[in-house]
């Protein structure tokens, strides 16, 4: 490493500093960000006083008008949110491509200008043409007067738009495709979006503007860009979906205004995107005879309880090594549950594939999940069925005890809601609401056993 204060280069993520040139920084891992610095320039021996923009008052006095929340008009959204757009937040929405961002967006963008407090809603595109945006918006009814459409992908231009329209909303789709001619390289690249993003942030907090960015993701899933890019933003939400299913998610990963965890359902439709209410249907086969290898649970989502349908197959394997297949849920800890069953309750898996997925896409890896995918695996080996009446809530240690999970009135008054009468839980699990009965468990050995009488 260079020493502090020498000729040499550094990373503008993270500050790393080196005496020659690399691609990518050792430190953070990032691509294209060392660059050459020039000589330290002498510390700054002392700071005088300036002009304040604001007076400091008793936290008591501070205007609650201000921070007040003002709804979309889409409800799961609002409800990831914490209850709406804040003025002056800036909100940075990021998901793979096609995978109905801007379907959203335009929805949002026309109930907000057609709301009696939002506004006219401005959405800049810098990915495509203004008569492309017209036709998508033409298809999910979400035409508008108030609505105002620009195709700008210089930030010199979208500012003046801003000024001309003045509107109650701004969405920039997306935020890697604007470039700064005060800032280097090329749109999309680190410092331009540093830049850019840094400047929307500030009209956003001068004017009160609420501003939605558009971000792409890597192919690790994470937001494309610098991690201040992160930083500098209000709310950080992810929109997820699978390419063959309807279903899509948006879920809060950081937001200075509500919970971080809170996740918001929609359905892609032909003509447009709708809100799932009540989202647990599409996660459990209703209506049907029960079956070898099922079994229901309850996963917590923010604060949102949601049903989840575990399915297992046990088949004998040709293979030398038997296949471990995992779709929608953990694949470390199913591999776990699998291994507690064959060591604590002799259930021998050795020469026979297994098979565990969700139903509906939905991708569930906390621990509560635990007990369902054990008794969904055993009722396949045993070719046993559980009763459709029945969920199973709990944590498997090493040793075969179950544990404790988070939630469990809230999960229970969910399957009571929904016409479940019974429930597998572990060992104090508190009050049970009415219409269902609670079943204690203290190990996995217990809970085999009581799932053949429950009817």
């Amino acid at each position: 490493m260079a020493r502090k204060g020498s000729a040499g280069y550094r990373c503008s993520e993270c500050g790393y500093e080196t005496a020659k040139w690399v691609g990518r920084c050792p430190e953070c891992h990032s691509w294209g960000t060392v660059a050459e610095r020039g000589e330290a320039r002498p510390a700054i021996a002392s700071v005088t006083a300036g002009a304040t923009s604001s007076t400091a008052l008793p936290i008591a006095q501070v205007d609650l008008e201000s921070a007040r929340a003002l709804p979309t008009g889409v409800n799961e959204l609002d409800r990831v949110l914490g209850g709406g757009l804040v003025p002056g937040a800036v909100v940075l929405l990021a998901g793979e491509p096609g995978v109905g961002k801007s379907t959203l967006l335009l929805e949002v963008a026309h109930r907000w200008a057609t709301a009696p407090e939002g506004g006219a809603a401005l959405y800049v595109t810098g990915e495509e043409s203004a008569g492309q945006v017209r036709l998508r918006a033409e298809r999910t009814g979400n035409v508008a007067d108030e609505t105002y459409l620009a195709a700008e992908s210089d930030l010199g231009a979208l500012l003046t738009h801003v000024d001309e329209v003045d509107p109650g909303m701004l969405i920039v789709d997306s935020v890697q495709t604007m470039s700064s001619a005060h800032a280097e390289g090329s749109p999309g690249g680190v410092t331009q979006v540093r830049s850019v993003t840094a400047a929307l942030v500030a009209l956003a907090k001068e004017r009160g503007l609420p501003v939605v960015l558009v971000g792409h993701v890597t192919k690790e899933g994470s937001v494309a860009g610098p991690r201040l890019l992160e930083h500098l933003v209000d709310v950080v939400l992810h929109f997820e979906g699978e390419k063959h299913s309807t279903l899509r998610l948006v879920r809060g990963v950081k937001n200075r205004f509500g919970a971080a965890d809170e996740i918001g359902c929609f359905e892609l439709v032909d003509d447009g995107i709708v809100d799932v209410v009540d989202p647990s249907g599409l996660f459990v086969n209703a209506g049907r005879d029960p079956v070898p290898g099922t079994a229901i649970t309850v996963t917590v989502e923010g604060k949102r309880p949601l049903l989840c349908e575990v399915q297992a197959l046990v088949s004998d394997s040709a293979l030398a090594q038997p296949r471990r297949a995992v779709s929608g849920l953990d694949s470390s800890r199913v591999s776990m549950v699998l291994a507690v069953l064959e060591r604590r309750i002799q259930v021998p898996f050795g020469s026979k594939d297994v098979y565990t997925a969700t139903v509906g896409g939905m991708k569930v890896t906390e621990p509560a999940v635990d007990l369902a995918a054990a008794l969904a695996v055993a009722s396949a080996t045993q070719d046993a069925t559980l009763s459709s009446k029945l969920v199973a809530i709990g944590e498997i240690g090493l040793a075969g005890e179950l544990r404790r999970v988070t939630g469990v009135q809230r999960r229970l008054a969910e399957a009571a809601r929904l016409g479940f009468t019974h429930a597998m839980v572990p060992p104090d699990a508190g009050q049970t609401p009415d219409g269902i009965r609670t079943l204690e468990v203290s190990s996995l050995a217990e809970a085999l056993h009581a799932m053949r009488y429950v009817q």
